[in-house]
C-alpha cells in the first residue's frame, strides 16, 4: 500500500529565522511557525482558540530566500514533509525531535518596504525535473490594464424552423424518448 508524508501549514513566524552556514557554504533556516485555530464553545458562546507550533527547517536556496525576507510575524504558507531526527543533548542524552523539510514555501501577506504581494519558493525537488533551484522572483510586473468591455449587442432575432420534407414521412427522431 502507498503512503503519503505531506504537511501544508499556513501561519506565522514565532520569531525571526535562524541561519546556519555549513563550510560547503550551503544554508540552513530554522524556524518556528504557530497556527491558530479559532471556534465558539457551543455551552459557553465563549470564543476560544489554541495554538500550536511547528518547527520548520529549509534548505539550499529556499535557506537563503526565508533568511533574506522573513522575519517575526510574517505570515507563510509552507509544503513539506515530516521528518524525525535523533541528536544528542549536553549531558549525552540521546533525543528525538520532528520537524518539517518544507519543499515549498509563499509568502502571504505584504512585504514592509517591497510592495505587492510576496513570490512563490520551491527548492526544486517537487514538481517534474529538475528545476535548478526554480523560484519565482520575489517581485512582479503588475499586470497589464484590461481594455474596456464592447457595447453590448441586441441578441439575433429567433430562426423560424426548417421546412418539413415533401415526402410525408415525419422525422424519426420525433418517435424516441429521452
Amino acid at each position: 500500500m502507498a503512503s503519503v508524508n505531506k504537511v501544508i501549514l499556513v501561519g506565522n513566524l514565532g520569531r525571526d529565522p535562524e541561519m546556519r552556514t555549513f563550510p560547503s557554504g550551503d544554508q540552513v533556516a530554522n524556524v518556528r511557525i504557530a497556527t491558530t485555530d479559532r471556534w465558539r464553545d457551543k455551552n459557553t458562546g465563549e470564543n476560544k482558540e489554541a495554538t500550536e507550533w511547528h518547527s520548520v527547517v529549509f534548505n539550499g536556496r529556499l535557506a537563503e530566500i526565508v533568511g533574506q525576507y522573513l522575519k517575526k510575524g510574517s505570515q507563510v504558507y509552507v509544503e513539506g514533509s515530516l521528518r524525525t531526527r535523533k541528536w544528542t543533548d549536553q549531558s549525552g542524552q540521546e533525543r528525538y525531535t520532528t520537524e518539517i523539510r518544507a519543499d515549498t514555501m509563499q509568502m502571504l501577506g505584504s512585504r514592509q518596504g517591497m510592495g505587492g504581494q510576496g513570490g512563490g519558493y520551491d527548492d526544486g525537488y517537487g514538481g517534474g525535473g529538475d528545476t535548478g533551484g526554480g523560484y519565482e522572483a520575489p517581485r512582479r510586473a503588475a499586470p497589464p490594464p484590461r481594455a474596456p468591455a464592447p457595447a453590448a449587442r441586441p441578441a439575433p432575432a429567433p430562426m423560424a424552423p426548417p421546412p418539413r420534407a415533401a415526402s410525408g414521412f415525419d422525422d424519426m427522431d420525433d418517435d424516441i424518448p429521452f
